[in-house]
């Protein structure tokens, strides 16, 4: 199958990211995977090729705008679904290590298929819900990076993420638009969480508005967070 590469490329260009011939492969047979299995299972609502492109691989991997990651990185996904930011990040910047962690299982075994496909390295999967994970240890503040493109409140998703961020590194979250208020009213729970809100970036991404809300790991997490199960989505702190 042929596919037009150019609006691909010149999203590439502004992001100033040069990518081989080899990721580009990789991030097509990456859609065509997507595709096929989005036949069987609900991955994505997105399936035509030039909106995957731009809203689910340029959005993941437009990260770069306000995060160096062209160094080794130990980043965990969290929520990841069909593998978004997680897998366009490491085909894009093949020196991170990074975990993807979803609480379904039926998407874990397809990014389980996905890696084989694409031979990539220094990629795990996890079936988990976080309120699980970070109870482990080999998991809690174990992260350079926590990344979510996952859709829920700030504060719910501050308390899914930040416990897994080591101190002094980030969690960030990928937002839609206009997030003033959210942000205002995540401040209080952030702060219990040992966070701290270091920046919100706000750029465009093919007429779309797109945020990022980076928040700082500055201490522990108390250990009673994250609570349990359903919780931090029905009662946010």
């Amino acid at each position: 199958m042929e596919y037009q590469l150019d609006k691909f490329k010149e999203g590439l260009e502004k992001l100033n990211i040069n990518l081989s011939d080899h990721q580009i492969e990789q991030f097509l047979s990456y859609y065509e995977m997507l595709i096929e299995k989005n036949k069987v299972m609900n991955l994505t609502a997105i399936t035509e090729y030039d909106e995957v492109i731009e809203k689910h691989f340029l959005d993941s991997i437009s990260l770069c705008k306000v995060y160096d990651l062209s160094k080794p990185l130990k980043v965990l996904d969290m929520g990841t679904g069909a593998g978004f930011p997680g897998i366009p990040l490491k085909i894009a910047f093949p020196e991170i290590e990074i975990t993807l962690a979803d609480s379904l299982n039926k998407r874990i075994k397809f990014l389980d298929e996905v890696i084989d496909e694409l031979g990539l390295k220094k990629v795990k999967t996890v079936h988990a819900r976080a309120e699980e994970l970070a109870r482990n240890k080999e998991y809690r503040e174990s992260y350079d990076l926590v990344v979510s493109r996952a859709v829920a409140n700030l504060s719910t998703l501050g308390e899914y993420c930040i416990p897994f961020v080591k101190i002094g590194g980030k969690f960030i979250s990928y937002k839609s638009g206009e997030i003033e208020e959210e942000v205002n009213g995540a401040q209080k729970a952030i702060s219990i969480l040992g966070g701290q809100i270091k920046d919100v970036f706000k750029f465009e991404l093919s007429n779309q508005k797109r945020s990022f809300v980076m928040i700082e790991k500055v201490k522990s997490t108390p250990k009673a967070y994250p609570r349990k199960a359903g919780t931090p989505s029905k009662m946010p702190l």
